[in-house]
């Protein structure tokens, strides 16, 4: 008996430009009330998605503040516990903090939170640049399905994503997306 064939759902897109622009402007704002107007504090972008959403933040907090916080990044690519499960030709770009880190507040940043291990390995190597006295997270998609206790402090838009789903976010000014992947199910026809 033939198997039926898989059929990829059309992709969704869960957010728009707009969409974006107002949740940027809600987690900035956040940021600026939860940190007392955000003076002594840095963003650091996890890399990729969490670089453009950091300097849409700090942009967003001079705008509301007129303050320059400072910004950083991480590649957490050889933190992750599952390094030496994933891509053998792993490679990583280095990290860019250039401010003090100790007894600084600090907010990652990152387009996605889904497992949570992303998050660890981007706190792991913070660490090594010092001791922060605060380390905040803030991301643009909560996508839930946890696997470690960490969840962002300032979020966007939580989505609901079914098993083998995916989200694909675009932050490239007029074409911002975020777009919801469905798994592809069985033709029941």
């Amino acid at each position: 008996m033939n198997k039926p064939p898989t059929i990829p759902p059309p992709p969704e897109t869960v957010l728009d430009h707009d969409d974006i622009a107002r949740a940027i402007h809600r987690i900035a704002s956040a940021i600026v009330e939860q940190t007392r107007g955000a003076r002594e504090i840095a963003l650091v972008g996890i890399r990729e998605g969490g670089i453009p959403l950091a300097n849409r933040l700090a942009a967003a907090i001079r705008e509301r503040e007129g303050v320059r916080v400072a910004l950083g990044t991480v590649d957490a690519a050889f933190y992750r516990d599952d390094v030496a499960t994933r891509r053998p030709t792993l490679v990583a770009e280095p990290s860019d903090i250039r401010f003090e880190v100790d007894g600084r507040d600090v907010v990652l940043v990152d387009d996605v939170v889904q497992t949570g291990r992303t998050v660890r390995a981007a706190i792991d190597c913070l660490l090594d640049y010092g001791r922060p006295r605060r380390i905040w997270l803030a991301a643009l998609c909560d996508r839930g399905g946890r696997e470690l206790p960490i969840a962002p402090d300032f979020v966007g838009r939580e989505l609901e994503v079914p098993q083998g789903g995916y989200l694909e976010v675009t932050l490239a000014g007029p074409s911002d997306r975020v777009v919801l992947v469905r798994p592809p199910f069985e033709y029941a026809g």
